[in-house]
C-alpha cells in the first residue's frame, strides 16, 4: 500500500506560517472480493451523489464559522498528537452509552442513577468529539465529505435519542429511557460503520509524515 501526504499552509495569529498534514494511503482493492454488495453499493452511491453537495457546502460554510482559529482547528485534528484526535474521542460517548445499557440490562434498579449519569456524560462528550470530526471532515475530499455528511446526520440522530433517554430517566421513566438508549445505540452503530469507512477504507485522518508510510499488510491466507 503506497502512501501520500497532503500538506496545507496556514497562518497563525502571529503571522507565522503553519503547516498541517492530512495523510492518506492510496487504496488498493483486495484481490478477492470480501464485502457483500448490500454494503458496498450504498456507500458508493453516497460518495457519487452530487445531490448532497448543497448540504455539504452549507456544513462547510458553518464549520468555517465555528472553527475560525487555525490553531484550534489544528488541535482538534490532532496535529500535535501525530494522528487524528476524533477516533480517540469517540470512545468516550460510545463507551459511556454502552456501559449505561449494560447496567440497564444486568445491574437492575440499584444501577439506575449510574446509568443515567453515564448517558449524561456521553452527551457532554459528543461536543468535543463532533468538533474534532468536523475539523477532520474539512480536510477531506469530495466523496468522503458526502459520506461524512451522512455520518454526522446519523450520529446526530443517535445523540438526539440518547438526549431523549436522559430526559426520560430524569423524569423517572426508566424503561422508556432504556428503549430510547437501545434505539440510540443502533443508530450509533450505523454511524460508527460510516466512520470506519472514512478512516479505514478512505484513510481520512491527520497523520504526521515523520512516522513514514504505513507498512503493507501481508496477504490473507
Amino acid at each position: 500500500m503506497s502512501a501520500t501526504a497532503h500538506r496545507r499552509q496556514r497562518t497563525s495569529g502571529e503571522g507565522e506560517p503553519e503547516s498541517s498534514t492530512t495523510f492518506t494511503a492510496d487504496w488498493q482493492a483486495p484481490t478477492e472480493r470480501m464485502t457483500p454488495d448490500w454494503l458496498v453499493r450504498p456507500l458508493r452511491a453516497i460518495e457519487g451523489s452530487p445531490e448532497l453537495d448543497g448540504a455539504v457546502e452549507a456544513l462547510s460554510h458553518l464549520s468555517g464559522k465555528i472553527l475560525r482559529s487555525p490553531r484550534t482547528e489544528g488541535a482538534l485534528r490532532g496535529e500535535r498528537l501525530g494522528h487524528a484526535l476524533h477516533p480517540l474521542l469517540t470512545d468516550f460517548p460510545l463507551g459511556a452509552w454502552l456501559s449505561a445499557t449494560l447496567l440497564d440490562v444486568f445491574a437492575g434498579r440499584r444501577a439506575r442513577p449510574a446509568a443515567t449519569g453515564l448517558v449524561g456524560f456521553g452527551l457532554v462528550m459528543t461536543l468535543p468529539t463532533a468538533a474534532a470530526g468536523l475539523a477532520e471532515w474539512r480536510a477531506a475530499g469530495e466523496g468522503p465529505r458526502r459520506i461524512g455528511l451522512i455520518h454526522a446526520a446519523v450520529n446526530g440522530t443517535a445523540t438526539s435519542l440518547y438526549a431523549a433517554s436522559f430526559v426520560a430517566r430524569l423524569r423517572g421513566r426508566h424503561y422508556r429511557g432504556m428503549a430510547l438508549a437501545l434505539a440510540g445505540g443502533s443508530a450509533a452503530f450505523v454511524g460508527g460503520y460510516l466512520g470506519g469507512h472514512l478512516s479505514l477504507v478512505r484513510k481520512i485522518g491527520t497523520a504526521d509524515p515523520s512516522y513514514g508510510p504505513a507498512p503493507a499488510r501481508p496477504p490473507l491466507d
